[in-house]
C-alpha cells in the first residue's frame, strides 16, 4: 500500500460539492482516519485564508486539523502557525492596472486586488458585482483609488468571460513572465501572482516543514491554477469534471466529479479507509 503523509485539495470545482458545500459529517470521519495515521490535509486554493478557515470552521470545531495554501500559493500555513507570505509590489500592481486599461476589458473592467487584511475593488462596481466578488473573497471594500489601499497584495484578478481565460493567461505570461505568473482560477478569473508562485511551490513549503517526500503527497485539482501540483506529484488526480484543455495534460482521475464527492471517495479507495 503506498505511504502518504500529505493530501492537498483545490477547493472549487474539486472539494466543493456546490458554493461552500461538501460533505461535513463525512469529511469529520475522514480527517479523524487520516490524523490517526499522521498524515495532514490541506487546503490549496486561489480563495484567501479567511475565507478557507471560515469554509472549515464546522471541522475545526469536531477537532480536525486543517493547512492551508491560500491565494494559490501566496500564503502558506498549518494549523496554528503561519509559514510563508508573498506579495506583489506597488510597481509590479500599478503595471498590471495599466496594461488592463489598454488591452481588451475584463468583464465590467473588474479589478480585485486580494490583501492580507481585506479585498479592494473599485467604487464603479455594481451592487451585483460587488456581491459576486463576496462569494469567493473575504471583506470587500469599494475604494475610489485601488494604488492608495494600505495593505500588502498578494494577487490581483481580473475576470474574462469562461472562455476567454486561457487566452488572456497566455498574453499576461507573454508581457510579465518574467517576474509575475498568470493562472485561471475558475469561474472565468485570472489571477497574477508574484513569479514562481503556485501550488506546487507552496506545498513544497509545507512538506520542508513536516519533512514529508513527494512520493508521499497526493494532490487533487481541476484548473490551470493546479496543473503545476498536477504535474509535480505521482499522486495527482484530476477531476473528472474539467474541462477538455486539462484532460489533454493529464490523464489519472478521481472516482467521481466535484458533486459526488470524488475527492473524498477517492482517498476513501486509495488509502482503505471507512467512509
Amino acid at each position: 500500500m503506498m505511504t502518504i503523509k500529505m493530501i492537498a485539495s483545490d477547493m472549487d470545482g474539486t472539494f466543493l460539492t456546490s458554493e461552500d458545500g461538501y460533505d461535513v459529517p463525512r469529511f469529520i470521519r475522514l480527517l479523524k482516519q487520516l490524523q490517526d495515521r499522521e498524515v495532514h490535509f490541506v487546503a490549496a486554493s486561489g480563495r484567501q485564508l479567511s475565507n478557507l478557515k471560515e469554509l472549515f470552521a464546522p471541522v475545526v470545531e469536531a477537532g480536525g486539523q486543517i493547512d492551508y495554501v491560500a491565494a494559490n500559493g501566496s500564503v502558506v500555513a498549518t494549523h496554528d502557525q503561519m509559514l510563508y507570505e508573498i506579495y506583489l509590489t506597488a510597481e509590479q500592481i500599478k503595471r498590471v492596472i495599466d496594461w488592463n486599461a489598454v488591452n481588451p476589458s475584463s468583464s465590467d473592467n473588474l479589478v480585485v486586488l486580494s490583501g492580507v487584511k481585506g479585498t479592494y475593488i473599485s467604487n464603479h462596481a455594481s451592487g451585483q458585482v460587488k456581491a459576486m466578488v463576496e462569494q469567493f473573497y473575504p471583506n470587500v471594500h469599494q475604494v475610489e483609488k485601488l494604488m492608495k489601499v494600505d495593505d500588502k497584495i498578494l494577487g490581483v484578478t481580473f475576470i474574462w468571460p469562461h472562455d476567454e481565460v486561457q487566452e488572456h493567461v497566455k498574453e499576461l505570461e507573454e508581457t510579465f513572465g518574467d517576474e509575475l505568473h498568470a493562472t485561471g482560477s475558475g469561474f472565468g478569473s485570472v489571477d497574477i501572482l508574484p513569479k514562481g508562485v503556485n501550488k506546487a511551490t507552496a506545498l513544497q513549503v509545507l512538506q520542508d516543514y513536516y519533512d514529508i517526500l513527494d512520493d508521499e503527497v497526493m494532490v487533487f485539482g481541476d484548473n490551470s491554477n493546479d496543473l503545476e501540483m498536477l504535474q509535480k506529484y505521482e499522486h495527482s488526480y484530476l477531476m473528472p469534471n474539467a474541462e477538455a484543455f486539462m484532460h489533454s495534460q493529464h490523464d489519472q482521475e478521481a472516482l467521481a466529479v466535484n458533486t459526488e464527492s470524488g475527492v473524498i471517495r477517492t482517498i476513501e479507495a486509495q488509502l482503505d479507509l471507512k467512509s
